[in-house]
């Protein structure tokens, strides 16, 4: 899930006593926190003060707002961390349509709320609604930013949780080998992104019943991360 975290450097100005809490370092401060509180699972804190900084932001710049969208896409993000997929995927939709509106729907911003409405749905085992969002993101990307790009490589592996999801295992491991080259071919065997690929594959292979091939490339990964260290 997208966490930002707000805006650089302001004036100090000539504010009242009352507007500090809607300026706007300290709302990158406020957001800051709440990205911590996020990180360590203390979702009511962090939704919390998520909300005090979005609600400031709309009143202060307007809803559809970079740094506004940014801040009801952390919010999104707490609620998903809590199972509240109903109203993340409400949030995320209101980013989704903002940022097609402003940005244009291939835009890396609105691609990556693409995304995590699929993640959401995901969690809620919507998988036909979270393969087609899947695979727009994918073919958005591939053609912005190229096959090979990291991003596109994430979209690619996604789509594959979503099949393996399904138990569509062919299909998945289709997916996880061109990210297992790719990422051979573009970081090197040793990357940790490629080690990743490896192992997740192995996990394909593991999910099917296929021992042997599983056992093969989890011994390359611990091979690969001896060599590492």
């Amino acid at each position: 899930m997208e966490r930002g975290r707000g805006v650089g450097d302001s004036s100090d100005g000539g504010k009242e006593e009352g507007a500090w809490v809607e300026h706007p370092d300290t709302l990158l401060s406020i957001g800051n926190l709440a990205s911590r509180l996020h990180d360590q699972g203390r979702w009511s804190e962090a939704e919390e003060l998520e909300i005090q900084v979005m609600e400031a932001r709309k009143k202060v710049l307007g809803v559809e707002h970079p740094h506004t969208l940014i801040s009801i896409s952390n919010l999104a993000s707490t609620l998903q961390g809590q199972g509240r997929w109903s109203e993340a995927e409400e949030l995320e939709i209101q980013v989704i349509e903002a940022r097609k509106k402003v940005l244009g729907v291939e835009h890396p911003h609105t691609l990556i709320s693409i995304g995590n409405l699929a993640s959401t749905l995901q969690g809620q085992g919507r998988w036909s609604e979270a393969e087609g969002l899947g695979i727009q993101v994918m073919e958005a990307r591939k053609k912005v930013l190229g096959a090979e790009h990291p991003d596109t490589l994430i979209s690619i592996s996604n789509l594959a949780i979503t099949f393996q999801n399904q138990e569509r295992w062919s299909e998945a491991e289709e997916l996880r080998v061109q990210v297992m080259e790719t990422r051979k071919k573009v970081l090197g065997v040793q990357h940790p992104d490629t080690r990743t690929s490896i192992a997740r594959l192995a996990l394909t292979f593991r999910k099917q019943g296929r021992w042997r091939e599983a056992e093969e490339l989890e011994a390359q990964v611990v091979a690969l991360e001896d060599q590492s260290l």
